[in-house]
């Protein structure tokens, strides 16, 4: 190994990518409030129970635990690695009682052992791995069949004219710097690969932290198969903007049509 392979193998070693990304890409005590009230607004009641595909270091359940002692979750996810990292840094931190509500299950999410869930949650474009409209078409069929009446499916979705070609964007970040790096854009199969870089105040930057290899859904397609399959109804949160830096604001509102935008992000919701 050359002394430059040697030093970025090290590099990746001693340098904590999930808590990058978690400080980067999620606000998981916001989300989960944001869950919580928009079932609230379609179906009437409060959630309980919340189920987190693709869980990763299922910060997600943790801060849903932490909303009452009502609030139960569950986490599926195959790799143990994240699993293992939310266990030691966010599970840990949770009291005895809420550690016992958060349940976590080395299952795939179309496993017909998934938990059943008031809502159920695919978040950071987890399930954009599914590149061929059956493979969507059975995870929708088999989140509806997981929802209790009146469930919600949270799936977050984004697009652009801007995400239609290769483009790096860098972010700042308290203490470092956060890379989305579109690698590239294949209109005819909506096919695109990413990586995700971070560099670290005084540190040289941190390349290909994560990668990703994936089919971009759009808001149509994924409104059209969850019809198909069987939700009742399908709506569209869409993410506004912050008029002094023009990015978005983290606040979303229900919307009928969007806007036209170089990059947006949204939340299309189906119920059961």
């Amino acid at each position: 190994m050359s002394s430059k392979s040697l030093e970025e193998a090290l590099s990746h070693r001693m340098f904590d990518k999930y808590d990058y990304y978690i400080r980067a890409v999620q606000q998981p005590d916001e989300d989960v409030k944001f869950f919580r009230d928009t079932y609230r607004e379609l179906a009437g009641r409060t959630p309980h129970t919340l189920r987190e595909d693709f869980c990763g270091t299922f910060a997600l359940c943790c801060a849903w635990a932490k909303l009452g002692e009502k609030y139960v979750a569950h986490g599926l996810d195959l790799d143990e690695e994240p699993i293992e990292y939310g266990r030691e840094k966010y599970l840990a931190k949770l009291t005895r009682e809420q550690q016992k509500r958060v349940n976590i299950h080395n299952l795939n999410v179309m496993d017909p052992r998934a938990p059943k869930a008031d809502l159920i949650n695919a978040l950071n474009f987890s399930y954009f791995i599914f590149k061929k409209r059956l493979e969507m078409k059975r995870y929708l069929t088999c989140c509806l069949d997981s929802l209790n009446p009146d469930g919600l499916l949270i799936l977050d979705c984004f697009g652009g004219s801007e995400c239609q070609s290769a483009i790096e964007d860098a972010t700042k970040h308290s203490g470092f710097t956060y890379y989305w790096d579109q690698v590239d854009f294949d209109p005819v199969t909506h096919h695109a690969r990413f990586h995700i870089h971070f560099k670290p105040e005084g540190r040289k930057k941190i390349k290909r932290v994560f990668t990703y290899d994936w089919r971009m859904w759009t808001i149509p397609e994924l409104r059209d198969l969850m019809e198909e399959v069987g939700f009742s109804e399908s709506f569209v949160y869409w993410e506004g903007t912050d008029e002094a830096t023009g990015q978005g604001n983290s606040e979303f509102t229900r919307v009928e049509t969007g806007e036209e935008c170089e990059s947006w992000i949204a939340y299309v919701v189906g119920k059961k």
